[in-house]
C-alpha cells in the first residue's frame, strides 16, 4: 500500500511555499502560484490532502466563526489570526472602498494586513474549486497550539519563536534541513515553519486526528466547506 503524501502551503512574499511529508520524508518546493506549487509537490509522487495557510470560504456578510473560535484557541497569539473580510469587500480593488463594504456588511473594517493578502486570498479561492486533492484551511498558530499542547507565547519572526517552533517540528518528526534549496531562498524562515505544521496537521487530517473549528464547518454562498483543521 502507498504511503500518505501530503502538502502542508503557506504564503510568502514572493509566492507560495511548500512542505511535502512522506514516511518520514520532508520535501521543501516554491513556486510563484499555488497551481504551479501544487503541480510541482504532485510531480514528486501522488498528494493524498493539501493544507493550506489562507481563508477557504468567504463570508457573505458578518465574521466567519473558525476565525473567532481560533482566536481564542491561541490565546495570546490572537493578533495573528486575521478577520477574513466578506467576499464583496474582496471584490474592491482598493482598501478604501474595501473597508466601507466591509464596515456595512459586518460593521467592522478590515486591517491593511488582511486586505494585503487580498491577492492570494481569491487566488485559492479559485484554485481549490479544481484543485485534484482534498484541501483543507489550517492556521499556523493554531496547529503550533497543537502540536505544543498549549498556545505558544514568542512569535516566530523572533529568535526564541523560531526555535520553539523548529524544536516542536523536530520532536514531530518533521527535521527541516539546513539547505532547502529554491525555497529556502525565496520563503521566509517563518514562511518554511508555517508550511511544515501545515503539513504536520495535513498527516493529522489524513489519519482522523485533527477536528475542525468550527466542530461543524460553515458554509456560505460560494458553498465552501470553512473551517480551520488543527
Amino acid at each position: 500500500m502507498r504511503n500518505c503524501r501530503v502538502l502542508g502551503v503557506d504564503a510568502c512574499k514572493a509566492g507560495w511555499a511548500g512542505i511535502a511529508l512522506s514516511d518520514g520524508t520532508v520535501r521543501a518546493y516554491f513556486a510563484a502560484t499555488i497551481t504551479g506549487l501544487a503541480e510541482q509537490a504532485s510531480s514528486s509522487g501522488p498528494l493524498d490532502l493539501i493544507a493550506v495557510d489562507m481563508p477557504i470560504g468567504l463570508p457573505d456578510a458578518g465574521r466567519r466563526q473558525a476565525d473567532v473560535l481560533v482566536r481564542k484557541l491561541v490565546g495570546p497569539r490572537w493578533a495573528s489570526v486575521f478577520m477574513t473580510p466578506v467576499r464583496a469587500a474582496l471584490a474592491e480593488e482598493d482598501h478604501a472602498a474595501a473597508t466601507a463594504v466591509n464596515v456595512q456588511l459586518t460593521g467592522k473594517g478590515i486591517s491593511r494586513q488582511a486586505y494585503g493578502l487580498r491577492t492570494k486570498i481569491l487566488e485559492v479561492d479559485q484554485w481549490v474549486r479544481r484543485a485534484q486533492q482534498r484541501v483543507v484551511e489550517v492556521h499556523p498558530e493554531a496547529s503550533f497550539t497543537c502540536l505544543a499542547g498549549a498556545p505558544l507565547t514568542v512569535a516566530k519572526s523572533t529568535w526564541a519563536g523560531m526555535v520553539r517552533r523548529r524544536q516542536l517540528l523536530a520532536g514531530a518528526g518533521i527535521v527541516l534541513a539546513d539547505d532547502l534549496g529554491l525555497a529556502g531562498e525565496k520563503a521566509g524562515v517563518d514562511d518554511m515553519l508555517d508550511a511544515a505544521v501545515a503539513a504536520w496537521t495535513a498527516l493529522r487530517v489524513t489519519r482522523g486526528q485533527a477536528r475542525s473549528v468550527p466542530e461543524t464547518p460553515e458554509l456560505f454562498d460560494d458553498g465552501l466547506s470553512c473551517a480551520v483543521w488543527t
